[in-house]
């Protein structure tokens, strides 16, 4: 019997993606079995082969699913002042990486273990991500409201600074999500030139 009795594949296919997601974060991807997968599911090992293909087909997945979501979330209006839209970036950065920190983490420190093709992939979604930002601070530059000796250097600074709050924020901590949204904005704005 593939899945314990009482499983439904339209249950069992995000909750393979869920409990993947959480193991891999935790113990990281080359530490986590396909058992270990089956096991937190509650199926046998040989019934996840139905959602994916192996473990790498299954870390893509979640990389890129991580990648697209953030893409499709990001709403820019290119009508507004640049330091409004930065501001924007930078308070939906950190809310949606703290949204889905699991994801982050796993966008971040298990590249390595992605084959060259899945990498080149994963990189171009993360490069359209950058670019996004990188047209923001071109305005700003043009705009004479930053200051900044290289666009694409700064925006991949940013982002990895943005990005470090979900190794460190708890919920319920000395510092409230729009206070740190507020001093990682003054952060910017310094990195920016824009003071």
């Amino acid at each position: 019997m593939a899945r314990t009795q009482g499983s439904r594949s339209e249950i069992t296919g995000p909750l393979i993606r869920e409990k993947s997601r959480k193991l891999f974060a935790r113990h990281g991807y080359a530490a986590v079995s396909m058992r270990q997968i089956a096991s937190a599911v509650g199926v046998q090992a040989g019934a996840l082969y139905a959602y994916t293909a192996d473990k790498q087909a299954l870390l893509f997945q979640l990389l890129e699913s991580h990648m697209q979501t953030l893409l499709a979330a990001w709403q820019d209006d290119a009508t507004a002042d640049p330091l409004t839209r930065l501001e924007r970036f930078v308070r939906f950065h950190i809310d949606f990486s703290l949204d889905h920190s699991d994801a982050v983490f796993l966008s971040y420190m298990e590249l390595r273990n992605l084959t060259p093709e899945n990498y080149r992939a994963i990189a171009a979604l993360r490069g359209r991500y950058e670019a996004l930002l990188e047209g923001i601070l071109r305005d700003g530059i043009e705009a004479g409201l930053m200051r900044i000796a290289d666009r694409k250097l700064a925006s991949m600074a940013l982002i990895a600074m943005l990005t470090g709050v979900t190794t460190w924020y708890q919920e319920g901590g000395r510092l409230d999500r729009r206070r740190i949204g507020d001093i990682y904005w003054s952060l910017t704005r310094g990195a920016v030139g824009a003071d």
